[in-house]
């Protein structure tokens, strides 16, 4: 058997198994061992396994053992968390039966609550549920249309919802591929029906070039900024036509940390705004892992939009991420052993 995304290593199978033997040599005897089985694709293995994190992880006495898709996982372990990013039906199932049968055992994060940000119509509803108009500003999600099929009935349908122009158009489904990521940019209605369902369309709000980027890890929070799509004036809606498409536009590489910014634009959201929001989308989407994309509507201080959330991010891109991580995954058992002596 075979699932989707094939499991490597930045080093071949051979120095891979040496480098796992390794750890376990140098981590602390079996009983102060926490074991963590991974599941994630190559590219996730390869830029999320970073040097720094797994020398601070032996340290810490953490111990990532790679889970053998060509196995079944009931006859592997025994493992304290499992940690994944893969998809599909089959793997889901996998998870759910191996979570059923090993209650002890922490899986980050359920498969069926992560399924909930495969898809860009379901995503955003828990922020547009929230009231967070105590905690120095306002969050909500901009006004948006999902379209199935069928691209000649784009303009009408933008015209039955009030959409305004220009409109940001992404795939309606999330998948972790790059593609799933892109984005285009149209400017008018004629150009919408050269679109490619399925889709969802933003209406776009002036953000000042830059959003941030808000990676939760259980209940700690980091924000980082990153350049994003430029605004777009009155004169430029009138004179511009067509669809502009965008590759990836968030990335570590457009990291606007240290670019000299107006301070209205590259002022970070208040801190209890934050925390209150991620506080509450982990409640209400029973996750841990994930990163919220948030924008500041150009010419306020306060008024916020997410436009969009993604599980199990690129965490290696985030400074300081393997203190984040480890601390994390240590509170992880350390919570679940706590509550198990108060319930004895």
């Amino acid at each position: 058997m075979r699932l989707n995304g094939e499991i490597s290593y930045l080093l071949s199978e051979e120095e891979k198994e040496n480098e796992r033997v390794s750890l376990m040599s140098l981590s602390p005897p079996p009983q102060h061992r926490l074991i963590v089985g991974y599941a994630l694709t190559s590219k996730k293995v390869k830029s999320f396994f970073q040097p720094k994190l797994e020398r601070l992880a032996r340290k810490k006495g953490i111990v990532f053992i790679a889970i053998d898709q060509c196995r079944p996982l009931m006859e592997q372990g025994p493992f304290d968390i499992v940690l994944h990013k893969l998809t599909g039906k089959e793997w889901q199932q996998i998870l759910e039966d191996y979570g059923e049968k090993h209650p002890e055992v922490t899986i980050l994060d359920p498969p069926a609550a992560i399924q909930h940000l495969h898809s860009r119509q379901s995503m955003l509803k828990d922020v547009a549920d929230l009231n967070l108009s105590d905690c120095y500003g306002t969050v909500g999600t901009p006004k948006q249309l999902v379209i199935i099929k069928d691209p000649s009935s784009i303009p009408d349908a933008v015209s039955k919802a009030g959409l305004t122009l220009p409109l940001v158009a992404k795939p309606l489904v999330v998948d972790g591929s790059a593609k799933s990521h892109e984005l285009s940019l149209a400017y008018d209605e004629y150009s919408l029906s050269k679109l490619d369902p399925p889709l969802v369309l933003q209406e776009f709000v002036n953000h000042g070039g830059v959003l941030f980027k808000v990676y939760i890890v259980g209940e700690a929070i980091k924000v980082v900024r990153r350049f994003s799509l430029p605004d777009v004036n009155k004169h430029q809606l009138l004179s511009t036509t067509g669809v502009f498409r965008f590759p990836r536009v968030s990335c570590a590489a457009a990291s606007a940390d240290d670019a000299n910014l107006d301070p209205s634009v590259s002022e970070l959201p208040p801190r209890p705004l934050l925390e209150k929001l991620s506080r509450e989308l982990r409640r209400r989407l029973g996750l841990q892992l994930f990163n919220i994309d948030i924008i500041r509507e150009y010419g306020t201080r306060d008024r916020f939009f997410v436009i969009d959330i993604n599980y199990f991010p690129g965490y290696s891109k985030m400074p300081g991420y393997e203190h984040m991580f480890t601390d994390f995954l240590l509170s992880v058992v350390q919570s679940k052993y706590s509550r198990r002596l108060s319930n004895s």
